[in-house]
């Protein structure tokens, strides 16, 4: 098995573990890391999933690592921009939230307060969607480069 089948396998078997984990609302999710309660097991597990998923699609689709197209450039760089996202993920919802278990109060400070927290769920939301919005705009395309060749 070459590397690149192994890294996108890793990151398939990471990216279920953390969505069954997420859906099933897994008590590991609240497990504090460190004496403190500050860091919960959650935070890392998460943002695992948040640099697996798009590197799933990244290390799956071939025309997404090395794209011929003009459109599958743009789809690339736009997944290398989520998974820079994703890897920062953590560092910018500190600054966000102020705290590692990202949780936000009625502060009328922007940190860790409402403005803040349309932020953090912006950033978090817009990982996921955007990973799946890639790959759903490259299988459209495969639509349309398969009819272009008929």
């Amino acid at each position: 098995m070459n590397k690149r089948k192994i890294y996108f396998y890793s990151a398939l078997i990471l990216t279920i573990g953390v969505i069954i984990l997420l859906v099933t609302g897994s008590s590991l999710l609240t497990i504090a890391l460190n004496s403190n309660d500050r860091l919960p097991f959650g935070t890392l597990i998460t943002w695992t999933g948040m640099i697996s998923l798009p590197l799933t699609i990244y290390w799956g689709i071939k025309e997404l690592r090395k794209p011929t197209y003009k459109l599958n450039r743009i789809l690339s760089g736009f997944l290398k921009i989520i998974i820079v996202l994703g890897i920062l993920w953590v560092p910018i919802s500190y600054l966000l939230a102020g705290n590692l278990s990202f949780t936000f109060s009625e502060k009328e400070s922007f940190q860790g307060g409402q403005l803040a927290m349309r932020w953090f769920w912006r950033l978090s939301y817009g990982i996921g969607i955007g990973t799946i919005l890639t790959l759903n705009i490259y299988w459209i395309s495969l639509l349309f480069i398969k009819n272009r060749n008929l």
